[in-house]
């Protein structure tokens, strides 16, 4: 018998039971808690995952299947012009403009292609945090300052930071840049145009169906905010099109999805979300069902939801109970993290970006918690930390992360974020004096 490896189990056994004796159900703290962090996890089902992730999962799925492997290469990987690479990567990161979450999937699917290291990496950390409205509403709720710290700070950050993902890890890059080597264009069954086209409808889909509602009731903003499900129907219709003219799906198929899509439409004219789950649903039998390029996108969407959905809710809900839901309060008192946080001190600047690193932040919604925090005296300084750490990293991410990366680098990535989102705060904080 392997005493040492029986060991561990007993440890793992005896610390189950310490845990179940002592656990403090009845004590209302831990109880508010636990209500808490499910009623986070029922707000994250209900508010980011059919309207952000389930798009996500198709996009990176046909970045899998339909963007050529060596174009990738081309343009992000180890071997690619860095100018253009970091450019690439930081730009169409924040056109997204999605949530630390819903970037996951795009990230892993440009990495499982062969983008860099440093590349992917900028991608990941660009995606969530230069959100053009997230910096405008910080100028407008924060203060001017802030918002152009917050948008100076994010830009330089993502590229730093890949940068240094890919110095540190260079002897890795050097031998994935030896295998990009051996890598030519496939065959491809339709020019490049056409895969821009699908791309950006993709895109589009997942743009317009999460269009936030602007604080005006006029303008071009408030306009297509109006029209988003409007506009998100038209692009869809086109996508069908061109899933028929182009990918050889059945168009008996393709009018089915469309027929139950504008019936239920029909039925439900104040559940837009009712046509939309029919819309994806549809769209995932067709492909399920269809031959090559098609099935292979179904398989690869399904690939990535099996991966990065357990761990996300396995993080949200963790993340729920030490820290609490927006506006409520988990096992570790917020009251803590507010007295901690004041002035510009190296302590309350790393504190800050160790908060924001670990709780989860949906989109926009780090502006309002901050303005509550900046009330009850915390500091410009850890107040810029926090913006530059929260919305790019959370718990629930850095669990997806790691089964992309493994350990070790996101272990330095966690790190990276937090060292640099400290040291802008200090420096934005000294020159507030």
């Amino acid at each position: 018998m392997n005493w040492r490896h029986e060991l561990k189990y007993l440890i793992i056994l005896v610390s189950l039971f310490l845990g179940a004796y002592f656990l403090p159900v009845g004590s209302t703290r831990f109880d508010s808690a636990v209500t808490g962090s499910l009623e986070l996890v029922k707000w994250y089902a209900r508010e980011h995952v059919i309207l952000c992730l389930v798009p996500a999962f198709f996009i990176a799925g046909a970045i899998a299947v339909f963007a050529g492997k060596a174009s990738v290469i081309r343009y992000l990987g180890a071997r690619a012009n860095k100018v253009l690479a970091y450019g690439v990567a930081s730009v169409s990161g924040s056109v997204l403009a999605v949530c630390s979450c819903t970037v996951l999937p795009l990230f892993a699917g440009i990495y499982r292609m062969g983008a860099g290291l440093g590349p992917a990496t900028t991608f990941l950390y660009a995606g969530p945090a230069i959100n053009v409205l997230a910096l405008i509403l910080t100028a407008r709720v924060l203060g001017l300052e802030l918002g152009i710290a917050r948008a100076i700070g994010a830009i330089v950050f993502s590229i730093v930071l890949g940068i240094v993902m890919s110095f540190l890890f260079r002897k890795e890059e050097i031998e994935r840049s030896k295998a990009e080597v051996a890598v030519s264009d496939s065959v491809v069954s339709r020019p490049l145009w056409q895969n821009t086209v699908y791309f950006a409808l993709l895109v589009g889909i997942l743009v317009f169906a999460n269009w936030s509602q602007p604080d005006g009731e006029s303008g071009l903003w408030s306009i297509v905010y109006s029209n988003k499900w409007m506009i998100t129907a038209v692009i869809a219709a086109i996508l069908g099109l061109i899933l028929v003219r182009w990918f050889q799906a059945s168009w008996w198929k393709i009018a089915l999805v469309a027929g139950a899509a504008i019936i239920s439409a029909l039925l439900f004219p104040t559940y837009p979300l009712v046509p939309f789950v029919i819309s994806l649903a549809g769209v995932s039998i067709v492909a399920i069902t269809s031959q090559g390029e098609l099935a292979e996108w179904s398989e690869q969407t399904w690939g990535f939801a099996k991966q990065i959905l357990p761990l996300l809710f396995a993080g949200v809900l963790v993340a729920g109970l030490l820290l609490g839901k927006p506006g409520g309060e988990g096992i570790i008192p917020a009251s803590w993290i507010s007295n901690a946080v004041g002035g510009n001190s190296l302590t309350s600047n790393l504190l800050a970006s160790v908060a924001g690193a670990f709780m989860y932040f949906a989109t926009l919604t780090e502006v309002p918690i901050l303005q509550g925090l900046m009330e009850n005296g915390m500091g410009k300084g850890p107040a810029l930390a926090l913006l530059l750490a929260g919305p790019a990293l959370s718990l629930p991410n850095m669990l997806v992360i790691r089964s992309v990366l493994g350990t070790k680098k996101t272990v330095v990535f966690i790190l990276l974020v937090i060292l640099m989102a400290t040291s802008s705060g200090m420096i934005f904080g000294a020159l507030q004096v």
